[in-house]
């Protein structure tokens, strides 16, 4: 084949020059995430350069240019093929956003996790208004089968009086209530093996136990005292709690198969991924409400108001609805 060799040059020259930098950006910036037409830019760029390598082994006068072309060519193979991550501030970012990808990749068991809950919350607040004797049934702590009217009085009366009854505690008492809540979610994700039944009866107990809580306090006209006391860590425990359920119904949707083709075992790893990422962010959204509930959500009136303690968990659930809705689409 005769060639042209300076018209070539020139005609090339631009696409070499292209690749060249691309690469000396990635050299220089481990970080720099290619969108998908930059990807396909470079693939071709990679092609082109690789033909024209070819065509250049006609040219045995010529071996720096073919150096260089063929430098382009491996750094560019390099670059394309790499599998490793490139820094770790990649590998947290994707790990951050595998949690909403999850979420969202099984959103129609989220619903059903929220549904199972607001039908416990029914049977618990019925319960507690047709009988306020089962009380003593429902509510799981000590604290909460007092009356409404009592404990409203003992916490504001605190708040007045300078008293913290958490002073040299609230690390423990955070970190208390962040193993329990993890592990409650835990128990409800790992309920999925029983094919769901465990898991939904998880999910409607603490249904129950939040309905009758709160027809408990709003039957005695402390609707803004509950809202102060459960938004601030409420705004997450519970999301992350349904998180959990979510997942647990994810383990038996792949365990029963609902028509799906493939084995069992295939089943389970096409949703193991998943099932990792929401209960890793589930449990780091308890270790928040964890630490919200030691040292915002134990104070009430006067040292803290009722109103910038729902203030402040609406703020919590916007934020965690963004985060769950948007982060990782790209």
């Amino acid at each position: 084949m005769i060639l042209d060799l300076p018209r070539f040059v020139t005609a090339e020259r631009a696409y070499w020059n292209e690749l060249q930098a691309m690469l000396d950006k990635l050299r220089v910036e481990p970080g720099w995430r290619l969108s998908i037409p930059e990807v396909e830019r470079l693939h071709y760029l990679y092609e082109r350069c690789s033909a024209d390598l070819v065509r250049l082994d006609t040219f045995a006068t010529e071996p720096q240019l073919r150096a260089y072309v063929e430098s382009l060519v491996s750094r560019a193979y390099a670059e394309i093929h790499e599998t490793r991550a490139r820094s770790g501030k990649i590998r947290w970012r994707a790990g951050v956003a595998a949690f909403p990808r999850a979420f969202r990749s099984h959103l129609g068991a989220f619903r059903l996790a929220v549904a199972l809950t607001l039908a416990g919350c029914a049977f618990g607040w019925f319960a507690i208004r047709t009988d306020p004797e089962a009380k003593a049934v429902l509510m799981p702590f000590q604290g909460l089968q007092e009356s409404p009217a009592k404990r409203v009085a003992q916490e504001e009366s605190a708040g007045s009086a300078k008293l913290d009854r958490l002073h040299g505690h609230k690390a423990s008492f955070s970190a208390d209530l962040m193993t329990h809540n993890i592990r409650v979610t835990f128990l409800t994700l790992a309920a999925g093996i029983t094919w769901g039944v465990g898991t939904v009866i998880l999910l409607f107990y603490n249904g129950v136990i939040l309905g009758a809580v709160a027809a408990d306090y709003v039957g005695a006209g402390y609707g803004q005292f509950l809202a102060g006391w459960l938004l601030p860590h409420g705004a997450i425990e519970i999301p992350a709690i349904l998180v959990g359920g979510q997942a647990g119904l994810v383990l038996a949707g792949a365990l029963i198969g609902w028509g799906k083709r493939g084995s069992r075992a295939d089943r389970l790893r096409a949703v193991g991924h998943d099932l990792l990422a929401l209960a890793m962010g589930a449990a780091g959204l308890l270790v928040w409400a964890g630490i919200v509930e030691a040292f915002v959500s134990q104070y009430h009136q006067p040292v803290l108001p009722y109103s910038l303690k729902i203030a402040f968990g609406t703020l919590e659930l916007a934020a965690l609805s963004l985060f769950l809705s948007r982060v990782g689409r790209a």
